[in-house]
């Protein structure tokens, strides 16, 4: 049998979820990234407790959806896998590209860039592939990925780092912890803030609410 896998390019339409509104009085823009099973919609719900008037918030919605097991009733989704990351990457870049062109955020205001779980490695990849300029970001119980280096994030200018996990994480063990911490202090240097909380693999609302 003679198997040939080919490639072509076609457009695509995807979604994105947005909570309060932008408006003039708005301080702060969050770009937030879900983790793996997620919808935007609902991952959303982890900052409604952020004042509605300063805070907007931009949630992308990763592309790969499935439903989840063991009942197959909800529906999650994906960003990456190990199949044919490089391309499908790229795809996630000129997605986010799409997204933040369609909000024509104002300059002025504060962008945090949030990634939980699977979603920091494409928070991390936008960044360092488009040289993205935010106030904040954000790193949220996942993994750095590995191609990355300092050298992909030295243009960055005066950019708070927040590493935040839980010491019981179901995914990230003791020695996985001190891998990742090693590796953010070697991407950002010694100002990077590592908070560990007692907790499992969840994101923590409060220590969200402190960023601000």
């Amino acid at each position: 049998m003679n198997s040939t896998e080919k490639e072509i390019l076609y457009k695509i339409s995807n979604s994105y979820s947005t909570l309060n509104t932008l408006s003039e009085s708005t301080k702060n823009v969050w770009f937030v990234c879900h983790g793996m099973g997620y919808l935007s919609r609902y991952f959303l719900k982890y900052f409604k407790g952020l004042d509605a008037e300063e805070n907007y918030i931009i949630a992308p919605q990763a592309q790969s959806k499935y439903y989840i097991p063991p009942a197959f009733k909800h529906v999650g989704a994906s960003w990456l896998t190990k199949e044919n990351t490089l391309k499908e990457t790229e795809n996630v870049m000129r997605y986010f590209d799409a997204v933040l062109e369609a909000e024509q955020l104002p300059n002025d205001v504060n962008l945090i860039v949030v990634g939980y779980s699977q979603g920091v490695s494409v928070a991390m990849r936008y960044i360092a592939r488009r040289q993205l300029q935010c106030n904040q970001l954000v790193l949220m119980s996942g993994g750095i990925p590995k191609e990355l280096v300092a050298d992909d994030f030295k243009l960055l200018k005066n950019t708070k780092v927040t590493m935040i996990y839980g010491t019981h994480d179901e995914y990230l063990n003791e020695e996985r912890m001190q891998y990742e911490s090693e590796r953010v202090y070697e991407l950002f240097g010694n100002e990077v803030t590592i908070i560990p909380f007692d907790g499992k693999h969840i994101v923590n609302v409060e220590l969200i609410h402190n960023l601000v």
